[in-house]
């Protein structure tokens, strides 16, 4: 029994780890937005945040095939600018993880936040913080938990992804085949002993992360002021 080719482990650790960032600096902002807001646009906000959850990976990796296209206005504008498509391409890779996992980060930020609450703030601010101060040295220790939560969610679903992945990324060595893409090809082409390696190892992956992430919430709870 040979190994499975490493480049698809290391390929989607980088999608996951980029993904992860750029939707911590794009999905915290938002997310207090939606902690503290009482526009009435925010059930619209919320829903089409939470669409994800609920869409079949397909169907989103549909449409954004469509717009990623270089027919389409976003994908040829994409390669004017680039000279590359957006299409079966780690870029398009990333931005279609960066929407399919945006609940995964926001869900949790803005639960956290809701759950600070407003008196830190104002507190804060009769202190003479600015509002910018006060969010990273009060609101973002108090809300640990939930960064915590939404990074390892966000990191390890990105990790789990294939629907969404294959529609948009298809299976290109190096470029576009991940984990789960590779899985997938083990069992076509009836490598079952290399699918097991693979799959038996994000299992395990995302149940340690999970149970990290479970353990640390309990033992060291925030207290809100």
């Amino acid at each position: 029994m040979s190994l499975p080719d490493a480049g698809p482990l290391w390929l989607t650790f980088h999608l996951a780890l980029v993904t992860t960032l750029v939707l911590l600096i794009i999905g915290t902002p938002l997310a207090w937005w939606l902690a503290r807001t009482r526009s009435r646009a925010k059930p619209f906000v919320e829903a089409l945040t939470a669409l994800p959850l609920v869409l079949p990976p397909t169907v989103l990796g549909f449409y954004l095939l469509v717009i990623f296209n270089p027919t389409s206005p976003i994908g040829a504008l994409w390669v004017d600018i680039t000279g590359n498509t957006l299409t079966f391409s780690f870029t398009g890779l990333v931005v279609a993880s960066i929407m399919y996992s945006l609940p995964f980060m926001v869900q949790p930020l803005a639960s956290a936040f809701e759950t600070v609450g407003r008196n830190p703030m104002e507190a804060a601010a009769s202190l003479g913080a600015s509002p910018l101060d006060a969010f990273f040295s009060v609101v973002v220790p108090l809300s640990s938990r939930g960064f915590l939560t939404a990074v390892i969610l966000t990191f390890t679903h990105t990790i789990g992804e294939f629907g969404v992945v294959l529609m948009v990324g298809g299976n290109i060595p190096g470029e576009t085949r991940v984990i789960s893409i590779a899985i997938y090809e083990h069992v076509e082409t009836l490598r079952y002993a290399e699918a097991h390696i693979l799959a038996a190892g994000l299992l395990a992956f995302s149940f340690v992360s999970l149970l990290g992430v479970y353990t640390l919430n309990r033992r060291y709870p925030v207290h809100v002021i």
